[in-house]
């Protein structure tokens, strides 16, 4: 269960790299879009047929943000409470409470733009909130296997 625990924690880390990735290519194509003489309004936004390189990056940022990060932090959450270590379920609990704030400003920056800055300074919280949970398992696992070795040589 630790393994898991490990695994869905640097998931949730990693994923947070991925929509950092996405976002940057999506804008990027943008960029190039409107450098080429592409004109950005709201038919284009709505019709989704830009058609341009980059364009898939708000695809990918949206369903890794709205849907594969909420269920990793989820099942996170859930296997926290059968790993049996000091401060797993708590750490799990920060980083689902993190991406839920992520998720709900991710939502609402369309309504208000400037929280588009609290949005990106929160992925920064929800990848330090998942490495923290992932490095205190393979800190504790290193504690327990020494704990064990030296009950061992005691024993013998």
């Amino acid at each position: 269960m630790r393994t898991l625990y490990t695994g869905l924690a640097w998931t949730v880390a990693g994923a947070v790299v991925v929509q950092a990735a996405a976002i940057a290519f999506a804008f990027s194509g943008m960029l190039n879009l409107v450098s080429e003489g592409g004109v950005v309004d709201k038919a284009l936004l709505e019709g989704f047929q830009a058609a341009g390189v980059g364009e898939a990056g708000f695809l990918v940022h949206g369903l890794v943000g709205g849907v594969v990060i909420p269920l990793v932090a989820v099942a996170l959450l859930i296997v926290s409470f059968f790993v049996r270590e000091r401060g797993s379920t708590m750490w799990a609990a920060i980083v689902l409470g993190l991406v839920a704030l992520q998720v709900t400003l991710g939502f609402s920056v369309t309504d208000l733009p400037y929280l588009g800055l609290v949005h990106g300074a929160n992925a920064l919280a929800v990848v330090a909130a998942a490495s923290v949970a992932a490095l205190r398992m393979r800190r504790s696992r290193g504690e327990s296997a020494t704990e064990e070795a030296t009950s061992r040589a005691v024993a013998a």
